[in-house]
Formats: structure tokens, C-alpha cells, sequence
């Protein structure tokens, strides 16, 4: 169970880090963030019997740090 929870993990993280940040804006940026959050945590809560907290935690941390991280220039 672990070993599969642990492949959940690295696969929702590495596509979180391919779509990080992306908008200029951080109204953007706390969407896209905020989405990825909540499906990632949706993903992770599952894999412990609780994927609706696991969604609503993800996405408010997902739009909290969409939201205050600038984009490279």
C-alpha cells in the first residue's frame, strides 16, 4: 500500500511541476494552483480514505502558493 501511495505521490508531483506557475497574473497563477492542488490532494486523500478533505486542503494550499509566488521574467 505504501509503495503504491508513493507512485501516486511522485506522478501528482511531477505534474504539478510541469504546470507550475503558469499565468502572468496571480489571479492565474491561484487558479492553475488551486486546480492542481485540489486534484493532486483528491488523488493523495484517496489513497488514505478521505479524498474530499484531500481536495479542499491541495486546493486552498495549491491557490495560496499560485497566488504569491511572481513569475520569472
Amino acid at each position: 500500500m505504501i509503495n503504491q501511495s508513493l507512485k501516486v505521490t511522485v506522478v501528482v508531483a511531477g505534474l504539478a511541476l510541469l504546470t507550475v506557475a503558469c499565468g502572468d497574473r496571480p489571479v492565474d497563477r491561484a487558479l492553475t494552483g488551486g486546480a492542481i492542488g485540489a486534484g493532486s490532494g483528491a488523488v493523495i486523500g484517496s489513497t488514505v480514505g478521505s479524498p474530499i478533505a484531500g481536495a479542499v486542503i491541495g486546493g486552498a494550499a495549491g491557490a495560496t502558493i499560485g497566488a504569491v509566488t511572481a513569475p520569472e521574467r
